[in-house]
């Protein structure tokens, strides 16, 4: 290797402009504070790295209501459409101000495993989620620990 190719010679810095930095930042968000306080917090981060926002909303799948008859899908097909267009009007407001790149997914089943599968789907190169308030996922395990324990990606817990 010549001394002109060594990184850190002279004129070469050996970092690799525009390539720093996360490129995909998936967020799970579920309409409870603290997955809107991971969104934010997500958000920020994309706008700063320049990265693509994935936004993603697990339909959940409840057996028991569907053995009862009762329409889980369209339920939970409302609060995606109210998640997304709450997103989009927060994404008007600050428009004039900075732009986010962001996407909207929406998956239906367990909330760690499609979440994962969107990650992954994606290649994102960190995950945020909103720490969990329910006491019984102490016992069981939230979404954030489990994506934590997997170990594919950074993972941000978010209060």
């Amino acid at each position: 290797m010549s001394e002109a190719t060594t990184p850190g010679a002279q004129g070469d810095s050996g970092f690799e402009l525009g390539t720093d930095g996360p490129l995909v930042i998936a967020v799970g968000v579920d309409g409870s504070e603290s997955s809107w306080r991971a969104a934010a917090y997500a958000a920020g981060l994309a706008r700063r790295q320049h990265a693509l926002l994935a936004v993603v909303y697990v339909q959940p799948w409840m057996a028991m209501a569907a053995g009862l008859g009762t329409d889980v899908r369209s339920v939970t097909s409302e609060i995606a459409d109210e998640l997304v267009a709450e997103i989009r009007e927060a994404v008007e407001r600050v428009k004039d101000i900075y732009t986010i790149r962001w996407k909207f997914l929406t998956r239906h089943g367990d909330a760690y495993t499609e979440l994962a599968k969107a990650a992954d789907e994606l290649g994102a190169d960190a995950v945020v989620v909103g720490a969990s308030q329910q006491a019984g996922h102490r016992l069981v395990g939230s979404v954030a620990m489990r994506l934590v324990r997997s170990g594919r990606w950074p993972v941000t817990v978010v209060p």
